[in-house]
């Protein structure tokens, strides 16, 4: 432990953090400026505070350091032999916290050069290019890239650093992510007019549309999970599709019944290229969450895109 003589000769422990022994940064600039001006007025003009608030800095500084380093008179303020050496040793520091701050602007600028999002296949084709419209209208020079697949998929490309910010669709937040439900969705059992469903009198029952192979999206999607759990259980698929667009396209076609986001087909319900059939005893419903790792709050333009979700 450092010991140094204070004001009067009195010896004082240097021990602790350097945090308690060191002038704040703004302090050090106050010194540097009533160096330059020779006016403790006209430094705190400068740097845009009162004169007493001033002088209570230099006080508080000095008490803090155990040295005079400022003489107050009439005539102006005048650094003493140790403030003038003090000062030489703060514009090294503020010239060192300068290119601290220089170096941290531009490891931002290049976060912020780039966003790369992860997303589940209905969020990707029916709400994301939304978002990333709104998204562009603020940050121009961001360059954004979307990466779509399902939940699980997501998730190993957040958890692996290739992507910084997710979205999913299923019922449960990954192992390692954090997330934020940021919209509801309802799944629709849909087929194609000329389907038997089609023309039912009577809402399909849960446990027949269980028991019913299905035009399906393929095992780790978030749709196929939710109807899985909500089921209890899924007869084997009709087809096994890797897109919704895909298992659209296979349902308008009059392949088969399949379960969609109602974010998918609304044109071709409303064209009448697929009949919605009503399902009793079990409610299709999901949330629609933004994820991220744990403990790695959005920044940026991912924080941004976060709060456009959202509104």
């Amino acid at each position: 432990m450092s010991e140094t003589r204070g004001q009067g000769g009195a010896r004082e422990t240097g021990g602790g953090s350097i945090a308690h022994r060191v002038p704040d940064l703004g302090a050090l600039e106050l010194l540097l400026a009533v160096a330059r001006l020779g006016s403790l007025g006209g430094a705190a003009r400068e740097l845009g505070i009162t004169q007493p608030a001033a002088s209570s800095r230099i006080r508080s500084m000095e008490r803090q350091l155990g040295l005079a380093l400022v003489d107050r008179s009439p005539r102006g303020s005048r650094l003493t032999d140790a403030g003038a050496l003090v000062t030489d040793w703060a514009r090294r520091v503020v010239e060192a916290a300068e290119a601290f701050d220089a170096g941290a602007q531009a490891l931002r600028d290049r976060r912020d050069s780039r966003l790369r999002v992860a997303a589940s296949m209905t969020i990707a084709e029916y709400l994301l290019p939304g978002w990333l419209l709104a998204l562009r209208a603020q940050r121009p020079d961001t360059a954004v890239s979307l990466l779509a697949g399902n939940s699980t998929a997501v998730a190993e490309r957040l958890l692996s650093g290739e992507a910084d910010l997710g979205f999913v669709e299923g019922l449960d937040v990954p192992v390692g992510l954090d997330s934020a439900v940021i919209a509801h969705d309802r799944l629709i059992v849909v087929t194609s007019p000329g389907h038997p469903w089609a023309r039912r009198r009577r809402a399909l029952a849960a446990e027949e549309l269980a028991a019913t192979p299905l035009i399906l999206r393929e095992k780790g999607s978030g749709t196929r999970q939710v109807l899985d759990v909500a089921l209890g259980g899924l007869a084997r698929p009709l087809i096994e599709l890797s897109s919704t667009t895909a298992v659209k396209a296979a349902a308008v076609s009059g392949a088969g019944p399949a379960v969609l986001s109602e974010l998918a087909v609304g044109e071709e319900l409303a064209m009448r290229r697929l009949v919605s059939i009503p399902v009793e005893g079990v409610a299709l419903r999901r949330d629609l969450r933004a994820v991220w790792p744990t403990g790695h709050r959005p920044v940026g333009p991912a924080r941004e895109l976060l709060s456009l979700t959202r509104g």
